[in-house]
């Protein structure tokens, strides 16, 4: 895309936002980014990333940076968190690599947030810290902008990777604010050598039970153990607020009916973050993805519930399609964005359907629980790997 005569402004320095910069830099493209905190920082845990993603960041040339901060476990294993017993096991490591080309990686969100920032860093991107976007009009020639503080700006181009509560969305798709799902995510990050040793792990273990599910993994090269524990429930108070200290004493109480060693590590570990879980419906069509010169991404376009673990990796998927189809119609950007929508929209809405899906699975409880927990018993593996996904090249 070199000496394309165009530009892109991104609202959203988040995983999502970040992601398209390095790949929209990388392809030569002009590119400003608006983030509306003070400093670059991310809140949150672990992330799962499958081969899918791993293979688009390799592409990007930051396999040796992934390496030095994830952890590359060697199976996915599900258990029964009333009765301890294994239910099926994934093989991964060398077998994901081997089957697709690429590893399965577990990750601290801010680590993966630092090192696409360090990316970014080294190509000539305008990062404008601390500026909130007050207005959007968007004309045939192009998307003008107004900041909070009077600041006026106009690109042929705005990706809006400003998350679930998108500003960029609103004015695309007035009216389409998120919903709560009646789940809260309670999560935890905790080194490996302050845990007791049985309850250290190097493998991904998520535990099913019935109206909650908890997942554990390692991350920074397996020194720390993330966790994640998600229960049917609704939180007080404002929804933005999706970041507080929890009360160990409520998680502990709701998981009360677990065995160990699921219910020793939640009663070792003092310190959770409380994240109320927002989504939207699966996308129904490609103009939730993009319409005319402005383009939706991540969370902005398709928040996931976590139970597929691929949130952050479709955001990062859509960064790489955004630039390989501007790269396919470099003359013509709302052709190129339409591309996009179309070329994204319908795994998009899988991905979200499927984690749906998944959650209702993770928390049943009566006969259809163990109906369930047979089923994994005799397919495992079958059941658990997922080629549609894992094996898609963006």
């Amino acid at each position: 895309m070199a000496g394309m005569d165009t530009s892109m402004v991104i609202v959203g320095g988040g995983i999502g936002g970040l992601a398209t910069a390095l790949a929209a830099a990388r392809a030569g493209l002009p590119v400003r980014l608006l983030e509306q905190a003070p400093a670059f920082g991310e809140v949150g845990a672990g992330i799962q990333l499958g081969p899918n993603v791993v293979r688009v960041l390799e592409g990007w040339g930051l396999g040796d940076a992934l390496r030095r901060v994830a952890a590359f476990p060697t199976q996915l294993e599900v258990r029964n968190a009333l009765s301890a017993d294994t239910l099926g096991v994934l093989p991964l490591g060398e077998h994901a690599v081997a089957r697709y080309g690429a590893a399965y990686a577990t990750v601290a969100r801010a680590d993966l947030h630092g090192l696409l920032l360090q990316a970014v860093q080294t190509h000539a991107v305008d990062l404008q810290l601390a500026t909130t976007l007050a207005a959007v009009q968007q004309d045939a020639q192009a998307v003008h902008l107004q900041t909070a503080t009077g600041e006026q700006l106009q690109t042929p181009m705005l990706v809006g990777a400003d998350g679930l509560w998108s500003q960029v969305r609103q004015h695309l798709l007035p009216h389409s604010e998120p919903v709560a799902t009646g789940h809260l995510a309670f999560r935890a990050m905790v080194r490996q050598d302050a845990l007791p040793a049985m309850l250290r792990s190097q493998v991904i273990t998520a535990w099913l039970g019935p109206k909650f599910h908890a997942v554990q993994y390692p991350v920074r090269g397996g020194e720390w153990l993330n966790v994640v524990a998600i229960v049917q429930g609704h939180a007080k108070g404002d929804p933005r607020s999706w970041d507080h200290s929890a009360n160990a004493a409520e998680l502990r109480a709701r998981l009360a009916n677990a065995q160990a060693p699921l219910l020793d590590l939640i009663h070792t570990i003092d310190d959770w973050r409380l994240w109320p879980l927002f989504d939207r419906p699966p996308m129904a069509r490609a103009t939730e993805q993009a319409q005319g010169r402005i383009a939706l991404l991540g969370d902005a376009a398709h928040p996931m519930r976590p139970y597929l673990a691929q949130g952050a990796g479709m955001a990062i998927e859509d960064a790489h399609q955004l630039t390989a189809s501007l790269q396919a119609q470099p003359a013509h950007v709302p052709a190129a964005l339409a591309h996009y929508a179309q070329t994204r929209w319908q795994r998009n809405a899988r991905v979200q359907a499927r984690a749906l899906r998944n959650g209702q699975i993770f928390h049943l409880g009566g006969p259809l629980r163990v109906g369930r927990d047979v089923s994994l018993r005799l397919l495992g593996a079958r059941l658990l790997d997922l080629p549609w996904l894992y094996g898609y090249r963006a």
